[in-house]
């Protein structure tokens, strides 16, 4: 089924320039295979019209590129509100000290909801941290041992199973664990995981990617471990790196070992990127790297502020992500770029750090560029997935619009969210209500994890 969308306040986010692409009267048409077959401003031709098989008439809100989220936990959706007076290590103890109880079938449950809940907020695409083989072990002086068990590869394919029946675009990041079993044994559990994720349709499994562990490893070699794979299966890497306020200076040693292993020049992505030094900035724009941003999570844990202004000044890609609902609590990125317009100016005491219409893009076309997926995602242009948000900035009213692109970033919220539609078919209407057959299960199965789990558990604090 073909769609014409028409009478928007079209943002497009195109590529190549810092533009928002906004258009006051748009219109666009996505086609049967769910691309951007054409756009423009006032009303289409007859050609075009008559092309359509539905058309959807928003009158006068605006249409814009669903959100992208460049590093998000999905499997935590049904964890929110714990470790709310720890940073970091005290979190993780809470909250993944909880999922190593959990099932491979609970785990499935609990990232199909938080997949449908990004896309009830307007997120359509993520880059998606599954829970890691190894279960879980506390930090001691920002050190693990490495020795916790081992869950089977069912584990890993029930995620990526969640976050695929969910109808969310994703890259899925799993964990190598390379302190579980010989090199061989690592290599082939993380081929397994890979291979099986590439069996799904790649218009939604757009890619898998390393979920990059020297930060938490204590293994000597886990950088090597990680690039050897990077070349080897031609995934990407993602490292949660610098983040924490605890160990600054045992993390920050730990640069070097991604760099002398050649990762900064295979586009490793770090997480966060937070306990920074002006030469590790250096190395890594360099390099190649990129970074990811999370400002509602950093917060969160009070893990600090990155350099982002200056990082995008020295050349540096960045895209921004919703991390865990487990500790974003409400996945909300209109929260999420306002924390990060706020707290970069609060720090700067510079307005111009950061504009609505920069940190728009970060969390659209920048995420998708960071995750190499910019070719199909991040921007309303022709050929492109017709993956966008319907917003009507009348219900509730903001009264006028005199800069509308920076409105739609400072005074939209989800209560504006009107419908959510991934590759022209609405996924989510009026108050975030999921079309997804599996939505009303996956929120049973959500509300039972407490019955479930605290008795094995314990209480998490």
């Amino acid at each position: 089924m073909s769609l014409l969308v028409i009478h928007a306040l079209l943002i497009t986010v195109p590529a190549g320039s810092l533009d928002p692409g906004y258009v006051e009267d748009g219109w666009m048409l996505i086609g049967d295979d769910g691309r951007i077959a054409a756009l423009g401003s006032g009303e289409p031709d007859g050609t075009t019209a008559a092309a359509a098989d539905e058309t959807l008439d928003v009158a006068g809100a605006f249409v814009a590129p669903g959100f992208v989220s460049s590093h998000s936990h999905l499997f935590t959706s049904g964890l929110r509100g714990l470790g709310v007076a720890d940073t970091l290590y005290g979190w993780c103890d809470a909250m993944l000290g909880t999922t190593a109880h959990m099932t491979a079938d609970q785990m499935y449950w609990s990232t199909l909801h938080g997949s449908l809940d990004f896309l009830s907020n307007g997120v359509t695409t993520a880059y998606n941290f599954t829970d890691p083989l190894q279960a879980w072990e506390s930090m001691v002086d920002g050190k693990r041992t490495g020795t916790a068990g081992l869950r089977g590869l069912d584990y890993h394919f029930r995620q990526a199973e969640g976050t695929r029946d969910a109808g969310i675009r994703f890259v899925d990041a799993a964990g190598m664990d390379v302190t579980a079993g010989t090199a061989d044994e690592v290599f082939a559990r993380f081929a397994a995981e890979v291979a099986h994720t590439r069996t799904f349709d790649q218009d939604y499994a757009l890619g898998a990617s390393i979920m990059g562990q020297v930060q938490w490893s204590p293994h000597p070699d886990a950088a090597q471990f990680e690039v050897e794979a990077m070349r080897r299966y031609g995934v990407s890497n993602q490292a949660h790196f610098l983040e924490s306020p605890e160990a600054i200076e045992h993390q920050q040693s730990k640069f070097a070992l991604y760099r002398d292993a050649g990762a900064l020049e295979l586009g490793l992505m770090f997480g966060h990127f937070i306990q920074t030094t002006p030469e590790i900035i250096e190395q890594a724009v360099a390099g190649g790297a990129t970074m990811s941003w999370q400002p509602a999570s950093n917060g969160r844990l009070a893990s600090g502020v990155a350099l982002v202004p200056e990082m995008l000044a020295m050349g540096m890609k960045v895209g921004v992500g919703l991390d865990d609902q487990a500790c974003t609590d409400v996945s909300d990125p209109w929260q999420n770029m306002r924390m990060g317009i706020y707290i970069q100016r609060a720090r700067t005491q510079d307005p111009l750090s950061m504009m609505p219409e920069l940190m728009l893009r970060l969390h659209t076309l920048g995420g998708a560029e960071i995750m190499g997926v910019a070719d199909r995602v991040g921007s309303l242009e022709v050929g492109k997935f017709g993956d966008f948000v319907v917003v009507d900035p009348r219900m509730p009213d903001v009264g006028p619009l005199w800069h509308p692109v920076r409105s739609y970033v400072l005074a939209m919220s989800p209560r504006n969210l009107k419908a959510v539609y991934v590759g022209g078919r609405l996924v989510s209407g009026p108050g975030g209500t999921s079309t997804n057959p599996l939505a009303e299960e996956a929120s049973a199965r959500v509300h039972e994890l407490p019955a479930a789990v605290v008795p094995l558990r314990g209480h998490p604090h």
